[in-house]
């Protein structure tokens, strides 16, 4: 359900009222934070991401060289546990590949077909990243278990360099994302892959250490299959989180009883029904509501910007509210 223009002048007393277009008075020259944000086209609603192009391109960069690096050292001095760490890597590349694609399609301006426009992609993106890393996670762990039956003689040195340059690599990687992260599912996918690497590549760097230390060579087959199940945990929560967003779920931060609190306790609100939430996009959310009021203790579109400025503060900039007259008993009025 898109969001309409509320008519010019008058209050709106009996169907559907919206914040998009000017209200009229007042609240044209001075329109509300929330109304405000709706009033955008649909690419600049983008626009509170800066930086993002810039943190993917660099991630994809650094995490393809740091890939070819590994795979040639952990191939050439017998490191599965680097191996590992370096499949880990790519699964990185196509995810961050994946989620930097996703997110320049979900700027792109709504349609007479994409009414919402292209902010599932980005939840689309997030699902495949999941996916991607239980992948890689399984082909760790087989190949662990085949590894401690035939372990293969460890060269330490290189491959405790590479593996530190997989910590340098990723932690500046996730770095380039910022802070804020945490408000997109796909940009959290995109941490997420790179943090869990990072400590992979730890979990291989002391691996290294410790071969070279007791000469034991099942020690990086060991490290190998704790990386490819840690990795798996990684990845499976992801995928529930993916799932739930996929099936229209009530957005992660998004508590409802606070929601329906701050559209019943509106002044002249009766009533509150119909009432659903659900995301966009992985960092734009939108909610459809009914509303009972009486008309006679506030102007309808006052109540609706004061209801989208509340909603835009729980974090729901994009709303929908149909407002309707109270239910008077039968043979009254």
């Amino acid at each position: 359900m898109a969001p309409l223009q509320p008519p010019a002048s008058g209050p709106d007393h009996s169907g559907h009222g919206h914040g998009h277009g000017p209200a009229g008075g007042d609240h044209a020259d001075h329109p509300h934070p929330a109304v405000a944000i709706q009033r955008q086209p649909h690419p600049r609603q983008h626009e509170h991401r800066p930086g993002s192009a810039a943190a993917f391109r660099w991630s994809i960069v650094l995490n393809s060289a740091l890939s070819g690096l590994q795979l040639a050292i952990g191939f050439a001095f017998g490191s599965l546990a680097l191996v590992g760490d370096a499949l880990h890597n790519l699964g990185d590349v196509a995810g961050l590949l994946l989620g930097w694609g996703a997110e320049r399609l979900s700027g792109r301006p709504a349609n007479q077909r994409f009414t919402y426009g292209y902010g599932r992609s980005t939840q689309l993106a997030s699902l495949v990243n999941a996916v991607l890393i239980l992948m890689a996670a399984a082909v760790v762990v087989v190949e662990g278990l085949q590894r401690l039956r035939q372990p293969v003689e460890l060269v330490s040195g290189p491959v405790a360099w590479a593996a530190a340059a997989g910590i340098v690599v990723n932690l500046l990687s996730a770095r380039l994302f910022g802070s804020d992260y945490s408000h997109d599912l796909n940009r959290r996918a995109a941490v997420v892959h790179l943090l869990t690497d990072a400590a992979v590549s730890a979990a291989v760097l002391v691996s290294a250490l410790l071969v070279q230390l007791t000469g034991w060579a099942q020690l990086d087959a060991v490290t190998a299959i704790g990386v490819g199940l840690a990795v798996a945990w990684s990845g499976w929560q992801l995928l529930q989180e993916a799932l739930i967003v996929a099936m229209d779920a009530v957005p992660h931060g998004i508590v409802m009883e606070e929601v329906e609190e701050a559209l019943r306790s509106l002044s002249g609100v009766a009533a509150v029904h119909h009432l659903h939430v659900w995301a966009l996009s992985t960092s734009q959310n939108a909610l459809t509501a009914h509303l009972q009021r009486d008309p006679s203790l506030s102007d309808d579109m006052a109540l609706l910007h004061e209801a989208k400025q509340r909603l835009a503060r729980l974090g729901i900039a994009h709303s929908t509210l149909q407002l309707e007259p109270l239910e008077r008993p039968e043979g009254r009025g």
